[in-house]
């Protein structure tokens, strides 16, 4: 907390956007602790720091889409459905948000010089992200050795998003909270706009087609921790409030992402090079259709 508060009061941001979390579900069973101090005690610090400060400054704190109590909801979680979390990760992060609310109504909500909102976002995909137990990191590391990647659930759904999506969200509901002090302390959620729900196996068949000599198989022992099933955001609030959308759709969402990784591994690409190239590539089709 010390550190953190001397760095933000040197720097004196305009903005601040907190991602900083322990984001794997099954690391959270094995580092429980790490967990909870990461997600909860990493954001009541960012809190905590923001009680003193005197700047105008605006706050985006990202949660998850795994915030909610999971109840398998087909028709998508929308902002004011009940939170809750039975793994650490969620549990952490239901936590997080019932911290970000304590500290918004009981320091923050009267400040004039802080406009602080929260993002909730699905499961985001795209180059750069190489954590364990992750479907498309877990894929391409095998797949770049020619061998299987392991499948734990391939009936499970998701809210799949580029990741260029979430950041754009992120960004474009920042611009709008600076402005708009009617969304102070707002949540919203940011998730894909398709009404179909995407399974990982019809995933895993669209990288099929983008991607040479592709292999999985599905494990007869899995490992043993609890995992959503179904899980599907309500991004209506987002669409009227802040009149935001996603762009891509499933299958461009799924090929811009394999081609982050196979440039990577087999074509030499430098990361920074692949991703500017896509950043112009999502601009240029955002320009297209909004």
């Amino acid at each position: 907390f010390e550190n953190l508060k001397i760095v933000i009061n040197k720097f004196q941001p305009d903005f601040i956007f907190h991602l900083a979390a322990q984001s794997l579900v099954g690391t959270s069973y094995d580092k429980p602790l790490v967990t909870w101090n990461s997600n909860l005690i990493g954001t009541v610090n960012i809190l905590e720091t923001l009680k003193e400060f005197k700047k105008r400054i605006t706050v985006v704190i990202i949660t998850s889409d795994k915030s909610y109590k999971n109840v398998e909801k087909k028709s998508g979680y929308k902002e004011t459905d009940l939170l809750g979390g039975e793994d650490p990760y969620s549990a952490s992060k239901s936590a997080a948000e019932i911290a970000i609310n304590s500290y918004f109504n009981s320091f923050l909500k009267n400040r004039k010089n802080i406009n602080l909102g929260i993002a909730r976002a699905g499961n985001v995909i795209g180059g750069g992200d190489w954590s364990k137990d992750r479907l498309i990191p877990d894929c391409v590391r095998s797949w770049s050795k020619k061998k299987k990647a392991e499948i734990r659930n391939p009936n499970s759904t998701r809210p799949w998003q580029h990741v260029l999506e979430a950041v754009w969200g992120y960004i474009f509901f920042a611009s709008k909270l600076k402005s708009n002090n009617n969304l102070n302390g707002e949540a919203f959620n940011f998730g894909p706009k398709s009404k179909k729900n995407y399974k990982v196996s019809e995933l895993l068949n669209i990288m099929r087609s983008y991607w040479s000599d592709v292999y999985y198989y599905y494990p007869k022992k899995r490992k043993k921790f609890n995992e959503s099933k179904l899980l599907k955001l309500n991004c209506f609030k987002a669409k009227m409030l802040l009149k935001w959308e996603s762009v891509l759709n499933f299958d461009e969402t799924a090929k811009l992402t394999a081609d982050w990784y196979y440039s990577f591994y087999f074509k030499n690409k430098k990361t920074r090079d692949i991703s500017i190239d896509q950043i112009k590539h999502f601009e240029k089709i955002f320009n297209q259709r909004n």
